[in-house]
């Protein structure tokens, strides 16, 4: 596995070691925990959508939930009926437990599940004070002539 060294960044930038504290923790991120597979889609300039593959999970055994910057999604399967005899078993009906560090200012602003897939939208909503503004531009009065100073 490849690590990054951020020292040298450091040396140079103020301000930025939450940012690399957040690559060196994806980095770490177990990739061979692939359950469910998911798709992260941009559907606007400031609009997003996760969409995770839950086949086989009703929407009271998912949960989703935002805590400090953090997407948390979660599948508890209820306890499956004993009774039913598999031949085969290739439907994945396991718990789950998937998170999606957020930017600062994103926001969940829904969660549907259709046709085996659950999808969350999110929108970053900068506040007033951050969003760009126009900054009129004013002209100096024009200099009146000095007394005794007359045109021609």
């Amino acid at each position: 596995m490849r690590t990054i060294d951020f020292s040298p960044l450091y040396r140079s930038v103020v301000g930025f070691d939450r940012l690399a504290a957040q690559l060196d923790a994806a980095a770490a991120q177990d990739s061979a925990a692939g359950y469910p597979p998911y798709n992260i889609e941009r559907t606007d300039e400031n609009a997003y959508r996760v969409e995770l593959a839950v086949a086989g999970f009703r929407p009271e055994e998912l949960t989703v939930e935002v805590k400090e910057n953090l997407l948390t999604v979660t599948g508890r399967k209820a306890a499956n009926d004993d009774s039913r005899k598999f031949l085969h078993r290739g439907l994945a009906e396991r718990n789950f437990e998937r998170r999606f560090q957020l930017a600062d200012y994103v926001v969940v602003t829904d969660a549907a599940l259709a046709d085996g897939l659950l999808s969350v939208s999110l929108k970053r909503e900068l506040p007033e004070a951050l969003k760009p503004r126009t900054i009129a531009i004013s002209t100096a009065p024009s200099a009146d002539l000095i007394e005794g100073d007359k045109a021609a």
